[in-house]
């Protein structure tokens, strides 16, 4: 478990992420997060939620209208 310092940022408030944390998570300066409601609370990620439900409506698409796709891309 990590802990989180809050600080002043300008008029926003920022969280100081630990080394280690940055390093496991393969996060640089400037990278985004996303916090989204979850069962168990907040949760915390680097993968866009909204992306990858998109990208599941796509995949189920691109396999039902496989003949199709193959056909335009003559």
């Amino acid at each position: 478990m990590y802990t989180l310092k809050l600080t002043q940022i300008g008029n926003s408030v920022g969280a100081v992420f630990p080394k280690e944390m940055l390093a496991r998570l393969n996060l640089e300066k400037g990278d985004e997060l996303y916090l989204t409601d979850s069962p168990e609370g907040l949760r915390l990620t680097v993968h866009n939620p909204e992306f990858e439900a998109q990208m599941k409506a796509a995949r189920g698409i691109m396999k039902k209208r496989r003949a199709v796709l193959r056909e335009l891309a003559k």
